[in-house]
């Protein structure tokens, strides 16, 4: 086997190891903004940023266990280019430059797992694959 093919095997697998790391990642932004765990949230605390949090809470251990993965990902997408476009662009042009490039990196890593799905770990595929095994009505 070629080490295209051999990547092209194991690419759904990676897809699901990215999702399941970039959702424990996500979630520990926002139980420092929740819980203040495992540090303290070093910026003030607003309504939005509190919402935030809570969707980072609840939409990371979704992601991560990949239950109802496409539309998490998409509202968690949605959040990242919210919180770009609020907090980030008008500081500057640059996301080098303005801190906004972990948001730009989540958004579209999560509008990539939106489109492509959860990957063969997860529950949806196994819920999936359960379906599939019934006998038809």
């Amino acid at each position: 086997m070629s080490l295209l093919g051999a990547s092209a095997t194991a690419a759904p697998h990676i897809l699901s190891l990215l999702r399941l790391f970039a959702a424990g990642s996500f979630f520990s932004h926002g139980s420092m903004k929740i819980f203040s765990w495992p540090a303290p949230f070093e910026y003030q605390m607003s309504g939005l940023v509190y919402i935030a949090g809570f969707m980072e809470v609840i939409g990371g251990p979704l992601l991560a266990i990949g239950l109802m993965t496409r539309p998490v990902a998409f509202m968690l997408s949605g959040l990242m280019a919210f919180a770009y476009f609020m907090a980030h662009a008008p500081q500057n042009f640059f996301p080098v430059l303005n801190g906004g490039e972990p948001s730009m990196l989540y958004c579209f890593l999560f509008l990539y797992i939106s489109a492509a799905g959860p990957g063969p770990w997860s529950v949806d595929a196994a819920m999936a694959r359960r379906a599939n095994l019934r006998p038809a009505r």
